[in-house]
């Protein structure tokens, strides 16, 4: 299980990407963008758990869980939902501190002594392997991003509630705020010794977080659109 499950949370995350980038090239968003990288970085990460689960531990495969999963995903997603919500130069000034914080992260993911023998081939992988100074880095990226993406999603689902209009997109928004939340809590287990929900809880909230997608009728206006111009 520990091979299946994160291979089809990459596939998901693969085939979320996808759809998301169409949307960009169409529409030339930077929320969308943004979603893109962050989805494509989820499809890393967990893919990084089926090779480690198939293959065994190697340092490439972990460092790569670590910065992609551990420590990106979140804080992209999030952003993506900044870019979406704030006026585009905040969003940009976040972005730009953003940027300089990822890069710090990955020279001190890359440079940091590995001591693989923390963990046990084959099961759940935890941030064990790495110093405390490099997982000290971890929570700012998360807190930062989930609250960014849950809490915009929640936001977002109140103003539409509130408003009335575009019933939809409510539902669209608690299954985002929801989904975003999952792969969090799986997070918390795994650092107080439950790491055998993580897997687990990514699957469910990339397909949570894909349904939330996908239910809103806006994801389809462009293929929609494409369609009824060829049968014209």
């Amino acid at each position: 299980m520990n091979t299946v499950i994160p291979l089809l949370s990459s596939l998901v995350s693969l085939v979320f990407a996808a759809l998301v980038f169409d949307q960009y090239r169409h529409r030339h968003r930077p929320y969308q963008l943004v979603w893109t990288v962050g989805l494509a970085m989820y499809a890393v990460a967990t893919f990084c758990e089926f090779a480690t689960g198939g293959f065994g531990l190697r340092s490439g495969f972990y460092r790569g869980w670590y910065l992609f999963g551990a420590i990106y995903v979140a804080a992209y997603l999030g952003m993506g939902t900044l870019y979406l919500l704030i006026p585009r130069w905040v969003a940009n000034a976040i972005m730009a501190l953003l940027l300089l914080a990822s890069l710090y992260a990955l020279f001190k993911v890359a440079t940091a002594p590995l001591d693989l023998s923390q963990l046990v081939e084959g099961d759940v992988l935890r941030g064990a392997a790495l110093p405390k100074g490099v997982r000290l880095i971890t929570p700012f990226f998360n807190v930062f991003g989930t609250i960014a993406l849950v809490g915009g999603a929640i936001y977002s689902a109140v103003v539409f509630w509130l408003r009335k209009v575009m019933p939809h997109r409510v539902m669209s928004n608690v299954l985002i705020a929801a989904g975003a939340f999952l792969p969090a809590l799986g997070g918390t287990f795994s650092r107080f010794g439950l790491p055998q929900f993580l897997y687990v809880l990514e699957l469910l909230g990339i397909v949570v977080i894909f349904l939330g997608f996908l239910r809103s009728s806006e994801v389809f206006a462009v293929p929609v659109r494409r369609v009824a111009r060829s049968r014209g």
